[in-house]
């Protein structure tokens, strides 16, 4: 009887902590995404609720997954969003960081884009607020977003926004790339 109890505990405690499920409204995603899981922590929490994670469970640990959203971009044309997230690390082996970019209508390719891959998250690190900030442009189709595991290990995600900002808020740029002027230097 007593160890029938004390399994149940367990089993209880266990499926408390973090647990991999499909997450409403959020998918995984990346160039190795079949090596990674994701779900939602109880245990690693914040904002004292569950917060959600990736985390690479076994195969190509060369490259990364992540955990994404898309939505429609009907709400952001034209405007700069802010996305913004409480991020924690166990063990990342290459690095982790939040993303967005936007589609138009057909194209392959991002429209505006940004990985935080020059600000990374290496190893284990506590909570801590990070954030990544673009300018949509008007025929955006969709807006993306989510953060990147790179290699082994976990990431946690808590206390998530996403908002738009106004000017005074700079724009996140890749390394290599820079922002358009808006004017000619004649």
């Amino acid at each position: 009887m007593k160890s029938k109890i004390v399994v149940a505990a367990l089993v209880a405690v266990m499926s408390m902590v973090a647990h991999a499920a499909p997450l409403e409204g959020w998918g995984l995603s990346g160039a190795a995404f079949k090596s990674y899981e994701i779900g939602e922590d109880s245990q690693q929490t914040i904002s004292g609720k569950p917060a959600r994670f990736i985390r690479y469970v076994d195969g190509d640990d060369s490259k990364f997954g992540t955990l994404m959203q898309q939505i429609s971009a009907n709400n952001y044309r034209g405007k700069r969003v802010r996305f913004q997230a409480m991020i924690k690390t166990r063990d990342v082996s290459q690095w982790a960081g939040l993303w967005m970019s936007a589609y138009r209508a057909g194209e392959k390719q991002p429209a505006v884009f940004y990985n935080s891959q020059d600000k990374p998250i290496v190893g284990s690190s506590e909570w801590q607020l990070r954030s990544v900030t673009l300018d949509l442009p008007e025929d955006a189709v969709t807006l993306n977003f989510g953060v990147i595991d790179g290699g082994k290990g976990q990431v946690w995600i808590d206390q998530l926004s996403l908002e738009v900002v106004g000017n005074e808020v700079p724009v996140d740029v890749m390394p290599g790339q820079r922002k358009l002027s808006q004017t000619p230097s004649l």
